[in-house]
């Protein structure tokens, strides 16, 4: 089954998902507005609050388009910088945080391949509004298993090729990362990988998300998580400036 994604699907996701941010967005620049009427404060400062804000609304929703609905993120063309053949030997899982746009195009990809899904998903832990929301409209792919991050169902060495699309950061602990990483190299044979997609906390999406760009991590510290778990090369591929591809090998 091929899910065929709608036009500008990514950055409506965006806007529905975290429709909170934009609500509160608005109202304080109406109530930034309302006071430089009232008061008559100063036009410069009025104006540079009011630019900032708008770039801090519209940017966010800009690189979205662009990432997430104008490259080739969901036609997973961007594989071929990871060297991976379809087999019917291979044993793949993709490991989601609640929302799943990609098991289905990883299927269609990969069509010899075992593919199994799992979600460390934990609604007790994953509160923000935006996973929540996603969840609800995320389309759950056959057998689908819940999961902990410190346990994953699976024999020792039993998985060619693992999957972290977008997920992995929703792991806020350097520790629970740590365990989680663990849990998948247990897992991987001995040749084999993780292959994980990313935006980082770096300059260009800093730019694109301002604040928001803390949600993300940094690169030293994927790389210093990924060898603390047992990942003996990490590698990275950008794919646009504000994405990322890691081969993480055993």
């Amino acid at each position: 089954m091929e899910i065929e994604r709608k036009k500008f699907q990514g950055v409506l996701n965006i806007l529905s998902f975290n429709r909170h941010f934009y609500v509160i967005g608005l109202t304080i620049l109406a109530l930034i507005t309302a006071s430089w009427i009232l008061f008559n404060w100063s036009n410069l400062i009025y104006w540079i609050i009011i630019i900032a804000f708008i770039y801090g609304l519209l940017m966010p929703l800009i690189v979205s388009v662009y990432v997430y609905d104008l490259s080739d993120y969901y036609n997973f063309k961007w594989l071929k910088h990871c060297n991976i053949l379809d087999s019917n030997t291979n044993q793949i899982i993709n490991i989601n945080a609640g929302f799943d746009e990609t098991s289905f195009i990883l299927k269609t990809n990969f069509p010899k391949s075992n593919l199994q899904v799992f979600d460390f998903y934990n609604p007790k832990q994953h509160t923000e509004p935006a996973i929540i929301r996603a969840r609800k409209a995320s389309l759950v792919y056959p057998n689908t298993q819940q999961i902990k991050t410190n346990e994953i169902p699976l024999d020792d060495k039993s998985i060619d090729i693992i999957f972290l699309l977008s997920a992995a950061h929703e792991i806020r602990s350097h520790k629970e990362k740590i365990i989680f990483l663990k849990e998948c190299n247990r897992i991987c044979k001995s040749n084999g990988k993780i292959v994980m997609v990313e935006h980082l906390r770096d300059l260009p999406n800093f730019l694109a998300f301002s604040v928001g760009f803390t949600h993300f991590f940094s690169k030293k510290s994927w790389k210093k998580a990924y060898k603390e778990a047992g990942f003996s090369s990490i590698s990275e591929t950008k794919f646009t400036p504000f994405m990322s591809i890691f081969n993480c090998i055993k």
